[in-house]
């Protein structure tokens, strides 16, 4: 509840921003009272759905939602953008989630199970504060490095950011230790940094395309995107089914089809083939999402048992974020330097990098 109605307030301050940096400021209060939800989500499946063929269908489904959330969001913006209601342009992007943030809160009060919490529950403001800065430490070299030609500041500050890191790992570790002692868990985990890195990558990548190079307005370029979206929809329907059959085989499968289709953006923009070659990349690049998303979130809270839910999920959300500021940070230097097809043909690198490190999981899924 707090972070719904703090995530709110915060988008109502980025709307009013009145320079970039109140702008970068109310984003970051953004993230971080977004950041108090999604663990909540996690948790609230696991409690609610006890038995164990249930809950893995609530997090396919959990997984799937997340990501059309994520590819819709830019096809939303390019509406809101051209409506441009009261020329508040890019304003209502940010207002947008008001009645977003309200309806929340009310489905929230009638529906979520009340939780009183557990107050012996101790907090690691140390390890948060840790992970934070090396975060960021890591991050600003990579998307300011380039422009500034590499000056020694960035590779000093980069190294800062893997120490502190590594100090959040080592002398304060906000993951419930029992966790880190599961092969599963860490392999997992690392699926998940290198997939959803590949993927912050590739939907920045793809934007990018679409308005620098082939000039598309913000409507347009949303627009464009809505095949990924509408692949990602088709297959998060039978991954819960194919997860049951297939077991890690899934995963596999969709590494597969992501892989095809990206290879595929890579010839459709080397060639200049028209927009319908494009859509038909995207959506083979969607259906191979679809089937990774819930499959994939499923088999890295499995291993956790019910008290390390909220240590599992807090340490997933965490990964999801940070892999995917380093693919937006990575990729999108590679962009800049190379273009749409460099960074591409990277994307299906980290495909095959995923297919190795699934290798490391249990072949079943886990109860």
């Amino acid at each position: 509840m707090i972070g719904a109605i703090g995530f709110t307030l915060a988008s109502v301050a980025c709307a009013a921003a009145m320079s970039p940096s109140m702008l970068v400021a109310a984003r970051v209060a953004q993230g971080a009272l977004g950041a108090l939800m999604i663990p909540q989500g996690f948790g609230i499946l696991s409690a609610v759905f006890t038995e164990a063929r249930e809950r893995g269908r609530a997090f396919s489904l959990f997984g799937p939602v997340g990501g059309l959330a994520g590819i819709g969001g830019p096809i939303l913006a390019g509406l809101l953008i051209a409506w441009n209601v009261h020329d508040l342009d890019w304003r209502l992007i940010f207002l947008i989630n008001v009645p977003l943030g309200v309806f929340a809160v009310l489905g929230a009060l009638a529906w979520m199970p009340a939780d009183t919490g557990d107050r012996s529950a101790r907090l690691d403001p140390i390890g948060a504060a840790l992970v934070a800065a090396g975060s960021a430490a890591v991050v600003l070299p990579l998307i300011q490095g380039r422009e500034a030609g590499w000056p020694w500041w960035s590779f000093a500050t980069l190294a800062a950011g893997l120490v502190a890191l590594a100090g959040a790992g080592v002398f304060s570790p906000i993951v419930a230790p029992a966790l880190l002692r599961k092969r599963s868990f860490v392999a997992g985990l690392a699926v998940a940094v290198v997939f959803f890195a590949g993927l912050g990558g590739l939907m920045l990548g793809l934007s990018l395309h679409l308005q620098l190079s082939l000039h598309y307005a913000p409507l347009k370029a949303g627009l464009a995107l809505a095949p990924v979206a509408a692949g990602i929809a088709v297959s998060s329907l039978l991954a819960p089914a194919l997860s049951h059959r297939l077991g890690r085989r899934l995963l596999h499968l969709g590494l597969g089809v992501e892989l095809l289709g990206v290879v595929a953006l890579a010839v459709v923009v080397a060639t200049g083939a028209p927009f319908p070659a494009l859509a038909a990349a995207g959506l083979g690049a969607g259906l191979g999402l679809g089937l990774l998303f819930g499959p994939l979130i499923q088999r890295i809270l499995a291993v956790a048992a019910p008290g390390e839910v909220g240590s599992a999920s807090g340490a997933l959300n965490a990964a999801q974020q940070i892999a995917t500021a380093l693919g937006v940070a990575v990729l999108g230097t590679l962009y800049f330097a190379s273009g749409l097809v460099a960074t591409a043909l990277a994307v299906a690198a980290s495909c095959l990098l995923c297919a190795a490190l699934v290798l490391l999981l249990p072949e079943k899924e886990l109860s």
